[in-house]
């Protein structure tokens, strides 16, 4: 069903010649093509304004893909981390806070696919379900690569000009991070962090319109995604706060026997962002970590070679351990049909991309996160949760 009182998203068909990329009529696949048959496609979605444009976006590149096909946003829906907005994210222990009443209605077939914050997604994904496309919020062009996946601080209005290291001690910045803020207790002693929740409205509404923060650390990509990038005073990069796993980049899951939804879905893929993401979802998930404890990376892919940093930090950020490691990601493509054509790798499904280069990723993650357990990762991250338990 269509949400009540917003029409449809219905495909016309897409004017020919070149995109933004060079994309032209060719590019485009009919519903012959691609199996799908003439049924709307409904697309699940959370209700918060940030959720909604990202699915509008994700919906908009299937209809340059797809101008033949009919796409309807359904019922938008409340999740487990909406609703409980008065205790942070590390506290509530439970997986799948933003994910897990979508995954309901894919699983009693309400909706074909919903849209994800890939960061939303755990490393293990349940039964029955797949990442189908990892792609990045653009209206304008086919391709999906991740948008900036740093970490960036809104200024109280009366500190607009100033960066972090700049702000009055004592100063108190806003964050429901144990990963930002362990890293920037150590960067900045000077400052105090707290917990601040809400949706990216909530949260910029508490900053302007009260005195209790400073300044609040958000995520670089969905104040873009919004329009406010002209609120970013200060992007933080690698070397003042390595980022979330999956930071920046939007996934779409479907039901893994779907194969038609699947298929089309396919499309979106950007290999690039796909083999950065199964890196470091391979990293988290050898290390066991989640929300609750602070777990940060930064890929690279450069030349052939995947760069992967990955760090596990006290929540004081006062031990930590850092390392980087490298593989070769240049396999050709090869069009095998077979029983491994639809392997996961931590719960990602790319069907065009390199198996080879998808295996070198998820290896990469594994060697990395064994590399920092062997050197004390695993005790760091056993006294931060017991420490976040306690608080």
């Amino acid at each position: 069903m269509a949400e009540p009182g917003a029409a449809a998203v219905g495909l016309g068909r897409a004017e020919s010649g070149g995109g933004a990329d060079g994309a032209g009529a060719d590019s485009l696949l009919s519903r012959e093509e691609n199996g799908v048959d003439g049924r709307a496609i409904r697309v699940g979605t959370r209700r918060s304004q940030l959720a909604r444009i990202q699915t509008d976006s994700v919906v908009t590149m299937l209809r340059e893909l797809y101008p033949d096909l009919h796409f309807e946003i359904a019922v938008a829906m409340s999740t487990t981390g909406d609703k409980i907005l008065d205790t942070a994210l590390s506290k509530i222990g439970e997986k799948s806070l933003f994910t897990k009443e979508l995954e309901n209605a894919l699983e009693r077939n309400e909706v074909d696919l919903v849209v994800h914050s890939l960061k939303d997604l755990p490393t293990s994904l349940p039964p029955g379900f797949t990442i189908g496309a990892i792609c990045k919020h653009s209206a304008l062009v086919l391709f999906c690569r991740r948008e900036n996946p740093l970490d960036a601080v809104v200024f109280h209005p009366k500190n607009c000009g100033k960066t972090l290291s700049l702000l009055p001690e004592k100063s108190v910045i806003g964050t429901s991070s144990l990963r930002r803020a362990a890293q920037l207790k150590k960067k900045f002693p000077h400052l105090e962090f707290r917990d601040i929740r809400g949706n990216l409205n909530t949260r910029l509404k508490k900053l302007d319109e009260k005195e209790d923060f400073s300044a609040i650390i958000l995520a670089a990509a969905g104040l873009k995604r919004m329009g406010w990038e002209n609120r970013i005073g200060q992007l933080l990069g690698p070397e003042d706060c390595l980022y979330a796993v999956g930071q920046g980049a939007l996934a779409v899951e479907v039901r893994a026997k779907d194969q038609e939804i699947l298929n089309m879905v396919s499309a979106l893929h950007d290999a690039d962002t796909v083999l950065c993401c199964i890196a470091e979802r391979a990293f988290m998930k050898h290390l066991e970590g989640g929300c609750s404890v602070p777990v940060a990376v930064n890929t690279l892919l450069k030349d052939g070679q995947l760069y992967l940093t990955g760090a596990v930090y006290s929540l004081d950020g006062s031990d930590s351990l850092k390392e980087t490691m490298q593989t070769g990601v240049s396999y050709p493509h090869q069009n095998e049909d077979g029983p491994n054509d639809d392997v996961q790798h931590v719960g990602i499904t790319a069907k065009n991309v390199p198996g080879q280069a998808q295996e070198a990723a998820e290896n990469l993650g594994v060697e990395l996160a064994s590399l920092l357990l062997s050197k004390g990762a695993k005790h760091i991250l056993s006294v931060a949760r017991q420490l976040n338990d306690a608080r």
